[in-house]
């Protein structure tokens, strides 16, 4: 067992979580970025990702083994480690605590609005004193910004735009930031004795990506009990009512979490009504209503009969329809498609074989190929492609043709020596503004995976962002267009392109649209997944990992974002043995419209040895 270090009570009282270390390197990155420090910001914000993405809250981790178990987290150095130490211990940072001072000014807030980054905070500071958001809409109202150096109307009004849309997605949550604190409720309550369910309802059980706030719901013989734990719960900041039956708190996430203790007789009407969505409720209701029935969070009454409303299931069928997963009740056409015995058999967690989008050390990720690898294989993955990045993104460090002869080699040294899983050769191609990739077509054939994606020029007209991102997925050597749009969730919106010209170029050109399960992505979202496979064009479900940590993403948050979009395993092509996909790469390279054009360097791929 590790050496348990005591810890202030400072310390132990301020219980910093992941989250909060990982903004104050986030903050050190930016700090560095504007004093012109070249390098370290990007080992900042790599650590950063790490630490808010580590799978253990790093002030156990420190208990355990010190600060030298602070430096097996990936990207983290010894300079780095120090820092984290000073923060689990004394709450503060003193590199942090100066710069503050020099340059107080709400630095996340800012940040968060698209078209504002660390120089330009600075700027604004310097030469207009803007210290809030509030300042800076006020500013760029008053049309103050555009006279600053490097800035301009149309900066201000990109200023404008990303003013609205953090004012759109105020009072929202990541859903991977609420999964866990609200798992851990659910855990907390269960230990409470009497205690027989408790389950979490709402648009989290909806797997909706962003939440307003967390429902849960419980059964247990004793009410007062089962509140009194919830209400004096660790992560409870704010006890907002506090009743028999029904509490609300707000955590230190701000996150809002409402329980309801109900009884066992109407667990499932009650299930149903607090997972909703309101207009999927609404149709049942009206469903109800045409049977002579009443549906209500308390049951389904045939007069002041109970009918049903012990389980959900009992409720669909007195309603004449099969029980309709969570993931699907948006009304969106579920109950007409469950009415008409056609709901899609909805992929599965556990499906998924391989996963095409990783990066490594090699460029922007944390991790080597074979620390890659290993984790995969740990998580019964068959197979995974190193996508690191061209050199399109130079602050990546991104890969050139003579970079990439050198990662084969590398990854072939792996393959020799793992056995258990086939990493493939591939890189993510970046697309420049006039729909080019960034390596030569020889070295693009030479690559046994191709995913080409958008990583500049966010902000192109409507037509030419569409032009530019087909004429990409015409080249003969693209597999994949990763993270189609673009977005990322609560920071910056998708770019402006017609979903639906991308969604029939993938069908004539026999490319793959991902879905990218990074959390703060989910791209693409439920409706053009569902868009897709009625067009026939296939999906793969990738992490988008940067450090060993992320690669069960595709597992935790991509299976349910495919499920939001209808998605069966059979649309998903890394639901297939390596053979079968690379076999299905194969097929679409040599048959269809634009085989002609493809065939030739395609088949290569799965000759190789070892597919």
């Amino acid at each position: 067992m590790g050496r348990w270090l005591p810890m202030p009570a400072r310390a132990r009282h301020l219980g910093m979580r992941n989250a909060d270390l990982a903004r104050v390197f986030r903050d050190l990155a930016a700090y560095l970025e504007m004093d012109g420090i070249p390098f370290k910001p990007r080992a900042y914000e790599k650590a950063a990702q790490a630490i808010e993405r580590h799978d253990e809250p790093l002030v156990e981790l420190y208990r355990r083994g010190g600060v030298k178990a602070l430096r097996t987290v990936p990207g983290v150095g010894a300079s780095m480690a120090a820092k984290l130490e000073e923060l689990l211990t004394t709450g503060h940072c003193a590199a942090h605590d100066a710069y503050r001072r020099r340059m107080p000014v709400d630095l996340q807030g800012l940040l968060a609005v698209e078209g504002i980054g660390p120089k330009a905070v600075k700027t604004l500071w310097e030469e207009l004193g803007i210290r809030t958001v509030a300042d800076l809409a006020a500013a760029a109202r008053a049309g103050r910004i555009r006279a600053l150096p490097h800035f301009g109307e149309k900066s201000e009004q990109k200023i404008l735009q990303g003013l609205a849309f953090v004012a759109a997605t105020s009072g929202r949550h990541l859903l991977c930031d609420v999964l866990e604190p609200v798992e851990a409720l659910v855990r907390r309550l269960h230990a409470v004795p009497g205690v027989t369910r408790v389950v979490v309802a709402g648009s989290i059980r909806r797997r909706r990506e962003t939440v307003g706030d967390a429902d849960l719901l419980a059964v247990a013989r004793s009410p007062e009990a089962v509140m009194r734990a919830f209400c004096e719960a660790p992560d409870v900041a704010t006890v907002l009512s506090h009743g028999e039956t029904r509490s609300s708190v707000r955590l230190v996430t701000g996150l809002q979490v409402d329980l309801r203790v109900v009884p066992e007789r109407s667990f499932g009407a009650a299930l149903l009504y607090f997972t909703g969505s309101k207009a999927h409720n609404v149709v049942l209701r009206q469903l109800a209503i045409k049977r002579g029935l009443k549906l209500n969070e308390y049951g389904l009454f045939r007069g002041s009969r109970a009918i049903a409303g012990a389980t959900e299931e009992g409720c669909y069928e007195a309603l004449g329809l099969p029980w309709i997963p969570p993931e699907l009740r948006e009304n969106r056409g579920e109950v007409e498609a469950a009415q008409g015995g056609h709901l899609p058999d909805l992929i599965a967690h556990g499906t998924l074989r391989g996963d095409l989008q990783i990066q490594t050390d090699w460029t922007d990720g944390a991790d080597s190929i074979e620390t890659m690898a290993r984790a995969a294989k740990a998580l019964g993955l068959e197979y995974i492609a190193i996508t690191d990045h061209t050199r399109g993104l130079a602050m990546t460090g991104g890969c050139d043709e003579a970079k990439l002869r050198k990662q084969r080699a590398a990854i072939e040294a792996v393959n020799a020596r793992l056995g258990g899983i086939r990493v493939l050769c591939g890189a993510e191609v970046n697309i420049d503004r006039n729909g080019g990739l960034d390596l030569d077509d020889a070295t693009l054939a030479s690559l046994d995976f191709v995913g080409i994606a958008v990583h500049s020029h966010f902000h192109l007209p409507r037509a030419e962002q569409t032009r530019r991102i087909v004429r990409a997925m015409q080249h003969p050597h693209a597999d994949v267009l990763f993270h189609p749009t673009g977005r990322i969730l609560l920071r910056r919106e998708a770019y402006d392109v017609d979903i639906d010209a991308i969604i029939a170029a993938a069908r004539e050109t026999g490319m793959a649209l991902e879905l990218d399960a990074m959390p703060d992505r989910l791209d693409l979202r439920d409706e053009h997944l569902r868009k897709a496979v009625a067009a026939g064009v296939p999906i793969v479900i990738d992490s988008d990992a940067h450090a060993a940590a992320h690669i069960g993403y595709g597992e935790r948050y991509g299976i349910d974002q495919a499920r939001r979009g209808w998605v069966r395993a059979a649309d998903v092509l890394n639901t297939r043995p390596l053979a079968a996909f690379l076999a299905a790469l194969r097929r679409r390279r040599t048959t269809g419209p634009v085989a002609t054009r493809r065939g030739a360097g395609r088949q290569r791929v799965a000759s190789r040895p070892h597919a």
